[in-house]
């Protein structure tokens, strides 16, 4: 259950095996089903989860109903809403499973407590942290400058895996298209490829 986040962590860091005990200290597992949630806008997240097995979506709903997403999470990666996470405040976002999914969570305070007892983990969660932004800016460069048609490619080609197992009107709300558009594109890019 652990090997993947080992993993994880050491494509960034190095860890001891004393500090990866005291690192599976920190964290409970727990299993989703599909459509099991782990976070509802408006509670408090509690957790930073990293998915082990499995596929997550994170988003808000409009007052017309339709969801907005803002991260799909596919096995090791991370997922939560960072500012209900660390504020304590309302959470923005929804967090469930698209799949069956198993996942580690840590809380708040023993993130605080591993970063301090195992500090290479702050080194950690800093380049974390930091690759996330830059992924955010990016895609928000890319909503406002980027076709369609580039959208669909990029994603295709940086997670092609993401394509084939997330549904096609979510991976259309990811990418700002509607689920029209993402169709033609699929036809038009797979006539292209061939």
């Amino acid at each position: 259950m652990y090997d993947i986040i080992f993993r994880h962590l050491e494509e960034k860091v190095a860890l001891t095996p004393s500090e990866k005990e005291l690192i599976k200290t920190f964290f409970k597992h727990k299993k989703l089903k599909k459509k099991q949630f782990l976070l509802v806008e408006g509670d408090v997240c509690k957790y930073l989860a990293f998915v082990s097995k499995g596929l997550l979506k994170s988003y808000n709903v409009d007052d017309k109903g339709n969801e907005h997403i803002n991260q799909f999470a596919l096995e090791g990666w991370w997922s939560s809403d960072m500012s209900s996470f660390f504020s304590g405040e309302a959470a923005f976002y929804t967090i469930d499973a698209l799949e069956d999914t198993d996942v580690l969570l840590i809380t708040s305070e023993d993130f605080e407590k591993l970063t301090l007892q195992v500090p290479i983990m702050d080194r950690y969660f800093r380049l974390l942290f930091q690759n996330s932004l830059i992924s955010k800016e990016r895609r928000l460069i890319s909503s406002h400058t980027h076709s369609a048609e580039e959208k669909y490619k990029y994603i295709m080609a940086n997670n092609p895996d993401l394509v084939k197992r997330v549904p096609q009107n979510l991976l259309a709300s990811f990418l700002g298209l509607t689920p029209e558009t993402l169709s033609r594109l699929k036809k038009n890019v797979i006539v292209f490829a061939k």
